[in-house]
């Protein structure tokens, strides 16, 4: 042994003294021109493979080998960087937005088009279809049509189609007075008719299933980060709020979540109430949660090509590998003109032979998305663990179009899976041509949930900091049942969760499907009441019934002090049969300034989405109100979540006065 021990000793002395050493710590942030951070930048050391990214707020940490080590700095639509460290710990970089080839492109599409090919004239609101250009850029572009200098921003893709907002005006040769909003025509978002306010004579009853999805407020980030207002469609109030946790307490013991209820004046009008129902789901351990069968389904079609998709996609997947324990089993399959298994079920404590198959992966062909969730459900249920958690994670821009492709057709291939007890998560990626419709409709079919991923610093929320949340149910067709009394209340309105409403008979039907709630999670919803005596324009009046008794108005004083009653109905994920809680709420009139950060902070950011959807039901709001209660709300924000909401809806207050926010339409491909 000892003579082993002397062998290999000069060996290992000599390898270490050829090993990279890492000694001097530095940190810096990012940024624009004009002072703004830019996030998930990519930060590599010269020479080394020693790296980092960016966070939300520009912010980075680094160990370099040394105090002159260089710096190079990468980030989609900016010129890279270098920066020597010469001797200083702490550094800015100030990255300049990519204007290669200025001259010879002018911004039409989601791509770039030769000059020499024209137009006879830019139209503001215009769609121009071009053909395909000799090459992509992506960044801010310039150029000129008819003599008339554009700026603004495309992405990579050819051939598509974008529609130019808010120049208000131009002349030959005098550069455009407003930069435009490109608004991409081919992705497609499911048109949203907002809740109105109901009658409680009429309709004292309100019922709804929980919604966990996250996806909006990610990809209106996208849009506001890109210097674009969203489109309406894109704008989900429920899930904006949900994307934000709230310190709701842990619920009892023997119970999967705890009912929290909260009633204060409405910030956007002082006449009427917002009523808070939130639940937090009971946090599991990471060691005592089950036993996973997960199935990695990666699109590895042509569409997937972009960095900000299978390039992601394979980050996002090795970040989620870092989370398995041996007990664990991870496959994967993979779609384009087929589908295949590239991975059999895999130990999770394999995580290089897991991680080589993930770096195989590459993109090309068609999309054959339905032969690729028949193949994952069919791997999920062969190897299904009857005590665990056995679920599908779908990556993919959404863009299916060979074999079952229509929403139809995957909603009912989706319906039909979903029986055998495997859930599923689907994850969005990408920009341009993302089916944003479609990936709804297959996670609420599916049991599951929908987060879109813009970006490194997104998946690692989604696959690590809610590892539990994201892919471990505690309980499942959660539905909501509000009973208002008419002695307090004369019209409600549901803020949010249009895609959710569920009819009065569904609640105590057990066949019908309805949300999940995973470890951990919390769920928020807000009413807007109109109390009794408020004089409003939203109550419409009726003439008197002929046939049957009109409904008598009751006594202010009728039925104690109870505003409402909420009613929640839920099942054991394994379970078939549903539990039931009931709860009384009371106004006890406290105060919007006086009520918790948990409603003050859920109140800005659906504030903010009714703004961004410029809804007919904003009355007061305005972003400087959504600024000032978010910041008075922030609370300790350790991840920096609430911050950036901060900066995005100052973003969107400066877009919004160079334009308003298009008319709520139903989006499809082609259609602009």
């Amino acid at each position: 042994m000892k003579r082993i021990f002397y062998v290999l000793a000069p060996v290992m002395i000599l390898l270490l003294a050829f090993r990279q050493v890492y000694t001097f710590s530095m940190s810096g942030k990012v940024t624009d021109a004009g002072g703004n951070p830019i996030a998930n930048v990519n930060i590599r050391e010269k020479g080394t493979r020693n790296g980092t990214v960016a966070d939300i707020n520009g912010n980075f940490k680094m160990v370099v080998k040394d105090s002159n080590a260089i710096l190079i700095f990468n980030a989609a639509g900016y010129e890279s960087m270098e920066i020597s460290l010469s001797g200083k710990s702490n550094v800015n970089a100030v990255m300049t937005l990519d204007t290669k080839s200025v001259s010879e492109v002018v911004v039409t599409a989601m791509g770039v088009k030769r000059e020499e090919d024209g137009y006879s004239a830019l139209v503001p609101g215009n769609t121009y279809k071009p053909a395909a250009p000799r090459r992509d850029l992506t960044g801010a572009l310039s150029g000129k049509v008819s003599g008339v200098q554009v700026n603004g921003y495309a992405t990579s893709y050819n051939q598509k189609t974008i529609t130019l907002r808010g120049i208000s005006s131009f002349n030959t040769n005098k550069q455009v007075q407003n930069q435009y909003q490109g608004y991409i025509s081919d992705e497609s978002y499911d048109k949203i008719t907002e809740n109105t306010f109901q009658e409680v004579s009429a309709n004292p009853l309100s019922t709804f299933s929980i919604d966990v999805d996250a996806a909006s407020y990610s990809n209106v980030r996208r849009f506001l980060n890109q210097g674009q207002l969203p489109p309406a469609g894109a704008v989900r109030i429920e899930e904006m709020i949900n994307y934000f946790h709230y310190e709701y307490p842990q619920p009892m013991e023997g119970q999967p979540f705890s009912i929290n209820t909260e009633i204060t004046n409405a910030p956007w009008n002082k006449d009427h109430k917002l009523v808070l129902i939130g639940l937090q789901g009971k946090k599991i351990p990471m060691e005592k949660l089950p036993p996973s069968n997960i199935v990695f389904l990666v699109d590895v079609s042509g569409s997937m090509a972009e960095p900000n998709k299978l390039p992601l996609v394979k980050s996002s997947m090795k970040m989620l590998v870092e989370q398995l324990r041996e007990q664990d089993r991870i496959s994967m399959v993979v779609y384009a003109g087929n589908a295949g298994l590239v991975l059999p079920p895999t130990s999770g404590a394999e995580k290089t032979k897991i991680k080589d198959a993930i770096d195989r992966l590459d993109a090309g062909g068609s999309t054959a998305g339905g032969a690729g969730i028949q193949l994952a459900y069919k791997t999920a249920k062969e190897n299904f663990k009857k005590e665990g958690n056995n679920r599908v994670i779908l990556c993919t821009d959404g863009d299916f179009n060979v074999g079952a492709s229509s929403d139809a057709d995957m909603e009912q291939l989706i319906e039909n899976e979903r029986k055998s007890g495997v859930f599923l998560t689907v994850l969005g990626f990408g920009m341009g041509n993302y089916k944003d419709s479609k990936m709804q409709k297959l996670a609420d079919k599916g049991n599951g949930n929908h987060a879109y991923i813009d970006g490194i610093t997104e998946a690692k929320k989604v696959l690590v900091n809610e590892f539990g949340g994201t892919l471990f149910t505690i309980a499942k067709d959660v539905k909501l049942q509000l009973e208002f009394n008419p002695a307090k209340v004369q019209a409600y309105r549901l803020i949010g969760y249009e895609n959710r409403i569920l009819a009065k008979e569904d609640f105590n039907d057990d066949k019908k499907d309805a949300g999940e709630l995973g470890s951990g999670h919390t769920v928020t919803a807000l009413y807007e009441v109109i109390p009794v005596g408020v004089k409003s324009s939203f109550v419409k009046k009726v003439d008197p019934l002929k046939y049957q008794e009109n409904p008598v108005a009751l006594s202010p004083s009728s039925h104690t002090d109870e505003i409402l009653t909420v009613k929640f109905r839920y099942k054991a994920p394994d379970a078939d049969v549903s539990k039931l809680i009931e709860q009384p709420v009371l106004d006890k009139g406290i105060a919007l300034t006086k009520s918790s950060e948990n409603l003050q902070f859920a109140a800005a950011v659906a504030e903010f989405g009714m703004l961004l959807r410029n809804s007919e039901f904003k009355q007061h709001s305005t972003f400087g109100d959504v600024i000032f209660m978010a910041r008075r709300s922030k609370g300790e924000d350790k991840d920096g979540y609430r911050s950036e909401f901060i900066r995005l809806a100052e973003s969107a207050e400066l877009l919004a006065k160079g334009g308003t926010v298009e008319e709520d339409e139903e989006e499809t491909e082609g259609d602009r």
